[in-house]
C-alpha cells in the first residue's frame, strides 16, 4: 500500500480508529490533516508520529458539525499541499439510550447527532469535491457502522443516523462517480476505544466487550489498528475499482453467532 504524494483528511483524528487511520496513512508516505474538535495536545501527538512514521501532518481544530469549519479543514490542506486526495469522515458522536426508552430521546438529541454523524460527513464532500476531482486516485471513506446495517447500538438516533450515512454513501458514490471520486463506508462493530472506557466507565466497558467477545464466532473485541486496513484499503488504489460500498468489520457479529450445536 503506498500513499506516498497523497494528500488525506482524516475528521475526529486526534484518538481512536481516526488516529489510527491517520497514521497508517503516514506510516505509507501519506500526508495528513490531523483534525481535533477539543483536545488540542492528543491531536498534536498523533501529528507528531505520523511524521516519524515518514509521513506529514498539520494539525487543524475544528468542530465539523459547524459547516464553516468543514471549508476550513479543506482550506488548511489547499493552503499547505495544494491538493486533496482522500478524505476519511471519521468524527461521530452518540448519546447512550436503551432502544425501548423513547422518552430519553428528543429533538435536540436526534439534531446534534445527525449534525456530526451525517451533516458534517455531507458537508465536507460538498467542500472537498472541487479539489478532489483533480486528483489523480480521489477517495472518501465514511466511517459508518453496523447500528446503521442492523439498528442496534448505543440508541435509537444513533443507529438511525448511521443509516442514513449508509444512504448517502450510495447516493454520494453515484453522483461523484462522473468526477472518478470514489465513495465507500467501513461499517465497524463494537471497538473498544478509550472514547468508550471514557463514556462507560471501567466496569460497563469491561461487560460490553466481554458481551460482545460471545457474540463473535472469533470470541473477539476490536481495536481501532483492526479498523485501519479497511479504511486504507478503501483509501487507496487497491480499491480503484469500488465504489459506493458498504463493509461491515464487526468480527462476524452481525452472523448472530454463536449458536447451540
Amino acid at each position: 500500500m503506498d500513499f506516498t504524494g497523497q494528500v488525506a483528511i482524516v475528521t475526529g483524528s486526534s484518538a481512536g480508529i481516526g488516529a489510527d487511520a491517520a497514521l497508517g496513512i503516514a506510516k505509507h508516505g501519506g500526508k495528513v490533516v490531523v483534525n481535533y474538535a477539543s483536545n488540542q495536545a492528543a491531536g498534536e501527538a498523533i501529528a507528531a508520529r505520523c511524521k516519524e512514521l515518514g509521513g506529514d501532518a498539520i494539525t487543524v481544530g475544528a468542530d465539523v458539525s459547524e459547516d464553516a469549519n468543514c471549508k476550513m479543514l479543506v482550506d488548511a490542506a489547499m493552503d499547505t499541499w495544494g491538493q486533496l486526495d482522500i478524505l476519511v469522515n471519521n468524527a461521530g458522536t452518540t448519546k447512550f439510550m436503551n432502544h425501548d426508552n423513547l422518552e430519553g430521546l428528543d429533538k435536540n438529541d436526534f439534531e446534534q447527532i445527525y449534525a456530526l454523524n451525517l451533516i458534517a460527513p455531507y458537508q465536507m464532500v460538498k467542500q472537498a469535491r472541487p479539489h478532489m476531482k483533480n486528483s489523480d486516485a480521489p477517495s472518501i471513506v465514511n466511517i459508518s457502522s453496523v447500528a446503521g446495517v442492523r439498528g442496534i447500538g448505543s440508541s435509537i438516533a444513533y443507529a438511525a443516523s448511521k443509516g442514513a450515512l449508509n444512504s448517502a454513501t450510495m447516493a454520494l458514490a453515484r453522483a461523484l462517480g462522473k468526477d472518478k471520486i470514489r465513495v465507500n463506508a467501513v461499517c465497524p462493530g463494537f471497538v473498544g476505544t478509550d472514547w468508550f472506557r471514557n463514556a462507560l466507565g471501567e466496569e460497563a466497558f469491561a461487560a460490553i466487550s466481554d458481551a460482545q467477545r460471545q457474540l463473535t464466532p472469533m470470541n473477539q473485541v476490536a481495536g481501532s489498528e483492526d479498523i485501519t486496513g479497511p479504511i486504507m484499503f478503501f483509501a487507496s488504489r487497491h480499491s480503484q475499482h469500488v465504489t459506493g460500498q458498504l463493509l461491515v468489520v464487526d468480527g462476524g457479529m452481525l452472523l448472530g453467532m454463536p449458536f447451540s450445536q
